[in-house]
């Protein structure tokens, strides 16, 4: 399937955005009510796909397995402003949910020998594992421009 792609960066620049950040991904889904929510998570990306962890409890894991259309964002929170935005579709498995938190520990937190690393793992055996496959992609940069 194609991604659509509209802004400044090219299919390359995005990728590599994607693989060398480590802002946390904020992931928009429908909640039971119809109204959007917006939840922030650590997020990998890996041949064309970003994939998260959470809870099987969660209401995330809940409103997704209703609705898996999704939209994110990716970018810093000050000046100057840039980053990857895109709607797609997410997919929950529970193979593979305990490997990706801890790949998401080493990622985020350089590791998993702190006390919240130690804690997100001894709860590993019920993370799900989110995988959201993007449609669109539209990035910005106004980075030359502050």
């Amino acid at each position: 399937m194609t991604v659509q792609r509209k802004g400044p960066w090219s299919h390359t620049q995005i990728e590599k955005f994607l693989a060398e950040t480590r802002f946390p991904l904020r992931l928009a889904c429908v909640g039971e009510d119809g109204y959007p929510r917006v939840v922030s998570l650590w997020f990998l990306y890996q041949e064309g796909r970003l994939y998260c962890a959470s809870n099987r409890t969660s209401q995330l894991v809940s409103m997704l397995r209703a609705n898996t259309r999704v939209g994110f964002e990716l970018g810093p929170n000050e000046p100057p402003y840039y980053g990857v935005r895109g709607q797609g579709n997410a997919s929950l498995s529970q193979e593979g949910g305990a490997d990706m938190l801890r790949r998401l520990l080493e990622r985020y937190l350089d590791g998993v020998n702190s006390s919240l690393a130690k804690w997100l793992l001894s709860r590993s055996a019920d993370e799900t594992l989110i995988t959201v496959t993007p449609t669109r992609w539209f990035s910005w940069d106004y980075r030359q421009r502050m």
